[in-house]
């Protein structure tokens, strides 16, 4: 590997210096299970490790009670959980970090059992039948409640709130998760959208919500620290179903991005292999990237050669490391020595406590 890694260059990010383009994503690690979900000390340890990241993208949490779907996952919708973000945002900027807080509601992937018994919100009543992380363990999802337009409201509020919120925690933006099957991205499917009014049906329709959601968060985080999340592939996972409308909607929902002066917009690539549907799209950083005019960072098995490329190549900006991060908290640094990358243990990726979390060492450690 070439000294000289475009990874490890600085990057101005709307007017934010990252040190580097080595991103972390977004990850769920139910670390919260306290009552009231509120982040605390192991959370602010387990960022700070990780700060060597040119921007930490803080993992999904709850914009109200009833966008939470998987236990132990915190929010920032109350007093305390502020006050516990707080903790990770002073730990990361100590050391020279950049954090922004994903937003996040699960819609129809939650589970009565979050809600006192009533059934999950979703845009159109269809069960996705997949699993729910609950207290008891995973469960069956059940067959949601079509959102009536009052609850639609309500819920582009709690994500308005939710982004004073992060911004009242110290966050240097936010990241809308209008992804991977949860609620933003069911008003974009067919297979889990089938409104007849002006949130379903067109691609103009679809998108409504999702861009109702931006202009509400906008007025308290400045357009220039919002980030918006799309997985415009995704199918057969998540309860998510793809088809010929799947492609040009999110063709159209990006276009529509170009209209706001975002932080960036992150893609990420199949989850899955997707060769065997022509409707759908294999390299998703070659395709939108002439389409978004702004930041594009782009995420999903990406390694230090093959993110270094395609930045390279002009198909991104950023790219963003999820599990690597999580079990090589100075994973820059460790791509700057061209160092050995340590394995990840799947199995304490969401139980509680420390280990799994915050007891991978840094190189630094690794070599005393």
């Amino acid at each position: 590997m070439s000294k000289e890694q475009i990874l490890l260059t600085t990057y101005n990010l709307q007017g934010l210096t990252l040190k580097n383009r080595v991103i972390m994503a977004p990850m769920t690690r139910s670390r919260a299970d306290n009552e009231g979900n509120v982040p605390t000390d192991i959370h602010a340890k387990y960022y700070r490790q990780r700060a060597s990241a040119g921007l930490i993208i803080a993992e999904g949490s709850q914009v109200s009670p009833r966008a939470v779907g998987y236990v132990n996952t915190p929010g920032i919708h109350s007093k305390e959980q502020v006050e516990g973000w707080k903790k990770v945002t002073k730990a990361v900027h100590e050391e020279g970090g950049k954090i922004f807080l994903q937003l996040w509601h699960v819609g129809r992937m939650s589970h009565p059992d979050f809600h006192n018994g009533e059934k999950p919100l979703a845009p159109s009543a269809i069960n996705p039948n997949s699993q729910s992380y609950t207290p008891d363990g995973f469960k069956d999802t059940v067959t949601p409640k079509e959102m009536t337009r009052e609850e639609i409201k309500l819920t582009v509020q709690e994500f308005k709130t939710a982004g004073k919120n992060a911004m009242d925690a110290g966050f240097d933006g936010v990241e809308i998760h209008s992804s991977n099957g949860y609620l933003i991205h069911q008003f974009f499917n067919n297979s889990s959208n089938q409104r007849t009014d002006d949130y379903g049906g067109s691609m103009e329709n679809k998108a409504r919500f999702f861009l109702e959601i931006i202009d509400a968060v906008k007025v308290f985080v400045p357009e220039d620290r919002i980030g918006v999340r799309l997985n415009p592939s995704l199918h057969g996972i998540f309860g998510m179903e793809a088809d010929e409308d799947t492609i040009p909607t999110f063709e159209y929902i990006v276009n529509r991005l170009n209209n706001y002066n975002l932080a960036y917009l992150h893609l990420s690539e199949p989850f899955n292999d997707v060769s065997e549907y022509d409707f759908l799209v294999s390299n998703i950083a070659a395709h939108f990237r002439p389409k978004y005019k702004g930041n594009l960072m782009i995420n999903a098995g990406f390694d230090q050669e093959s993110g270094n490329q395609v930045i390279e190549k002009g198909h991104a900006d950023l790219v963003a490391y999820g599990k690597l991060f999580i079990s090589n908290p100075d994973l820059p640094i460790r791509f700057a020595k061209n160092a050995e990358l340590a394995d990840w243990d799947q199995d304490t990726f969401y139980v509680p406590g420390e280990k799994g979390y915050t007891d991978y060492p840094k190189l630094e450690e690794e070599t005393v």
